[in-house]
């Protein structure tokens, strides 16, 4: 059972997809008001655990969200405690970005309710988090991938969730956008709400409260990003390929020479 201050506890997760097992037999614990990246190999199985945390496949083993059972849990109380951000996530082309953005306050509205002043406040303050309230009225399918990404973000945000689950966000976002999500995820953080993402970009996903690595569908380690054995596990789980190094007061994680014999 979870502990009190857990904000998704997941126990003897298992999950298959096309008759293979992709998951097994997970353990693991987020605390609240921390941001946990999810870090390892490609097909590691690091989208489909953050998936199955979210409801999104079917699995044998437990999730608890807030202290409550997954199962559990209405449909719409899930969507107001629980934002998810996907991975390429299509659809909703012909609709504006402040449309898409409203898509996350439908958790708050009755039944075919018209948008109210606070549902509106939040889609405001959600685009101009992500800088994307200057192109409010274009449609979605008119945007770059980096615009759209943000206005995805932005509907995420919309939700006003306690539970962010956020699958590869930087996809598509420059350098300084990604700096600017750094910057969000923290203040995120420091109101209290838990923030767990799936990176690629390493040298990001050190700077994030702890970090979980996952390999062969097996979590191979969680620790704090400052502690010296998170950071063999990570150089570990990539074949030492990547070495971890503190530069400029943070932790990155560079390339390293293949060595030949």
């Amino acid at each position: 059972m979870p502990g009190p201050d857990s904000a998704i506890q997941v126990c003897h997760l298992k999950v298959s997809l096309g008759g293979s097992p992709v998951l097994h037999g997970i353990d693991l614990g987020f605390q609240s008001g921390r941001w946990t990246s999810v870090v390892g190999p490609n097909g590691a199985g690091k989208s489909t655990l953050l998936k199955a945390m979210a409801g999104l496949l079917p699995h044998s083993g437990d999730v608890f969200l807030l202290g409550r059972s997954l199962a559990s849990v209405p449909g719409r109380d899930r969507a107001q405690q629980m934002a998810w951000l996907g991975q390429n996530e299509g659809g909703a082309d012909e609709l504006t970005a402040y449309d898409v953005t409203m898509l996350g306050r439908l958790p708050h509205q009755a039944w075919l309710a018209a948008p109210s002043d606070a549902d509106r406040a939040a889609v405001e303050q959600a685009l101009r988090t992500t800088q994307a309230w200057d192109w409010r009225s274009r449609p979605l399918g008119h945007l770059s991938g980096g615009e759209r990404q943000r206005v995805l973000l932005a509907r995420a945000l919309a939700v006003q969730a306690d539970v962010l689950l956020m699958d590869e966000p930087l996809a598509n976002l420059d350098p300084p956008h990604q700096s600017d999500w750094l910057d969000m995820v923290r203040a995120l953080v420091s109101e209290g709400k838990t923030v767990v993402s799936v990176l690629h970009e390493l040298g990001m996903a050190l700077q994030a409260d702890e970090l979980v690595v996952v390999a062969d569908g097996r979590i191979a380690h969680q620790g704090a990003c400052v502690d010296p054995a998170t950071h063999r596990a990570l150089e570990a789980v990539f074949d030492h390929r990547v070495a971890v190094h503190a530069l400029q007061g943070q932790w990155v994680a560079l390339p390293q020479k293949s060595q030949t014999t």
